[in-house]
């Protein structure tokens, strides 16, 4: 019997597998493979949610009118350097979809975001993946993998999964190496949550690059995981590109209207983001001491290198109703979630009978 014909890349790639969520045999269960925010939204931003949702019969705003004003306003950056789409990986999709062509080239650290290389294939573009070093982006050896294809270049700073990150003038040196003709795309989903100051702002960088692009999202620290709402801040040229692959309707009025409601209440937000640092480097510091190594992390979430054991971890871990998120062969990505939550999985690191220092 014939079946209905579908593109060959579907054959070659698994697709996108979110998180999962575990539970013991007791009824616990603690979320730590998603790098969500441990907290609900505040006060404010559930009353403009419930505001929104009584005109939940209309379309959305497509043009997102009040969000790219908000975004504008916040970040000091005029209102055509915008455009937003439904998450940060909507926005990557939108992105690839302007760039993408037979032939084209899409390059980015391995392992990096694990939605580069689905998006990357259904654009119908190829992949180029160049290893980490010592678990951060090896720039000298990007700059030195770009070709006449390479279209577009994404720098996840701090770097999913690893959490590791690249400071100012390593970058600025890799920038300085791309030909203006190519896009980069600096992915910074984990801005809020970085310490080292020598980590910069993309936005401080992109003024004089056109072709640099400064990538965000209102899932992480701004606890809008749910809603689905990201942004990228360009020169118009790429901005307006981008725009035009935007899939009609796609960020809801809820997502707008929560986005909006949470930069006028950021600075509650940021002290919500204070405790999570504080978490993250108490938790990485108790893994240490128990003889774990932990790379520097600047993001919500620290990484375990487990090599061949990275499954049974994860699977110590779910036993006691805890997920992580594992990739096998080569190790875990631990969510910093409420302190309860980051208990639970330090007594499991604890009795873990292996190390990997």
């Amino acid at each position: 019997m014939s079946v209905p014909r579908f593109r060959s890349v579907l054959d070659r790639f698994t697709a996108y597998k979110p998180g999962k969520t575990a539970v013991s045999p007791d009824g616990r269960s603690f979320k730590l493979s998603s790098n969500e925010s441990p907290f609900e939204p505040l006060p404010s931003v559930q009353e403009a949610i419930a505001d929104a949702a009584r005109r939940i019969n209309r379309y959305p705003d497509n043009n997102a009118t009040a969000l790219i004003e908000a975004i504008s306003a916040r970040f000091g950056v005029p209102a055509d350097h915008v455009a937003v789409g439904c998450g940060s990986v909507g926005v990557t999709q939108m992105l690839l979809e302007a760039v993408s062509e037979p032939g084209a080239q899409v390059l980015y650290a391995w392992r990096s975001f694990e939605a580069y290389p689905v998006l990357t294939a259904l654009a119908g573009a190829e992949s180029v993946q160049v290893p980490l070093r010592e678990e951060t982006h090896d720039l000298d050896a990007m700059a030195e993998a770009i070709t006449e294809r390479t279209r577009l270049i994404f720098v996840c700073n701090p770097n999913n999964p690893t959490g590791t990150a690249v400071r100012r003038a390593e970058l600025e040196r890799f920038l300085d190496r791309v030909p203006e003709d190519c896009l980069v795309v600096l992915d910074e989903a984990y801005r809020e949550y970085i310490r080292d100051r020598e980590v910069p702002d993309g936005l401080t960088l992109y003024g004089d690059r056109p072709n640099l692009a400064v990538l965000r999202t209102f899932s992480k620290a701004y606890g809008l995981a749910g809603l689905r709402v990201g942004f990228l801040v360009a020169h118009p040229v790429v901005a307006e590109a981008i725009r035009k692959t935007m899939l009609p309707f796609s960020v809801n009025s809820l997502a707008q209207a929560a986005a909006v409601a949470s930069l006028r209440a950021e600075d509650e937000l940021l002290e919500r983001v204070e405790s999570t640092v504080k978490e993250r480097e108490r938790v990485a510091e108790a893994l240490r001491a128990q003889g774990w190594t932990v790379p520097p992390t600047e993001a919500n979430f620290v990484w375990l290198r487990l090599g061949e054991r990275t499954l049974d971890f994860a699977a110590a871990c779910e036993a006691q109703g805890i997920s992580v998120r594992p990739f096998p062969g080569e190790g875990a990505r631990v969510s910093i979630g409420a302190p309860e939550e980051n208990d639970a999985f330090l007594a499991v690191a604890e009795a873990y009978p292996h190390r990997n220092g």
